[in-house]
């Protein structure tokens, strides 16, 4: 067993501000998802005000590009498997598919994986270097994605390890 958790990060630019209409359907799938992530087997923690707000903690201001701002979601898994087996259910997924209604494409990284010590909760700061660090040199060991990944510190390197297509959700 590694002494090891996986923080995730994945950003969003928005089309419009959160309060508006356009956005109301991806509001109101917030508690739900966050309920049923925070039910999730393999699920250690998330970023949230004291409140279980997440979408008014202020972070990657820098990467607004004139979108109407940026969200962060920042959560910490037991491993790479129980992540992906959140990611890739219901209800998730419905929310995943209809993103383009509400957020940017994003040409660059907009979601990035790393270890931390077991227990440790990461930072918007170190969630916005392990974008940085993903868009400037690809996955290495200090910052990955779910597609290409790499084991814990703790855990023999093989190298990156390449996620089954069947991983991958539909775009």
């Amino acid at each position: 067993m590694t002494r090891y958790h996986l923080a995730q990060v994945n950003i969003a630019r928005l089309l419009a501000p959160l309060d508006s209409p356009q956005l109301s359907d991806f509001v109101a799938a917030l508690d739900p998802v966050n309920a049923a992530a925070d039910a999730a087997p393999g699920f250690v923690w998330r970023l949230q005000t004291e409140d279980g707000d997440a979408t008014s903690v202020r972070a990657f201001e820098w990467d607004t590009a004139g979108s109407a701002g940026v969200i962060i979601n920042l959560t910490v898994w037991e491993s790479v498997e129980a992540l992906a087996a959140f990611a890739f259910s219901e209800p998730h997924l419905a929310v995943l598919r209809r993103r383009r209604a509400w957020f940017e494409r994003m040409r660059e990284s907009y979601l990035a994986l790393w270890w931390v010590p077991a227990g440790t909760v990461p930072s918007p700061d170190d969630a916005e270097e392990a974008i940085r660090q993903l868009r400037a040199h690809g996955p290495t060991p200090a910052a990955f994605t779910l597609r290409e990944h790499f084991p814990p510190p703790d855990v023999a390197p093989a190298g990156p390890r390449t996620a089954p297509d069947d991983w991958m959700c539909p775009a």
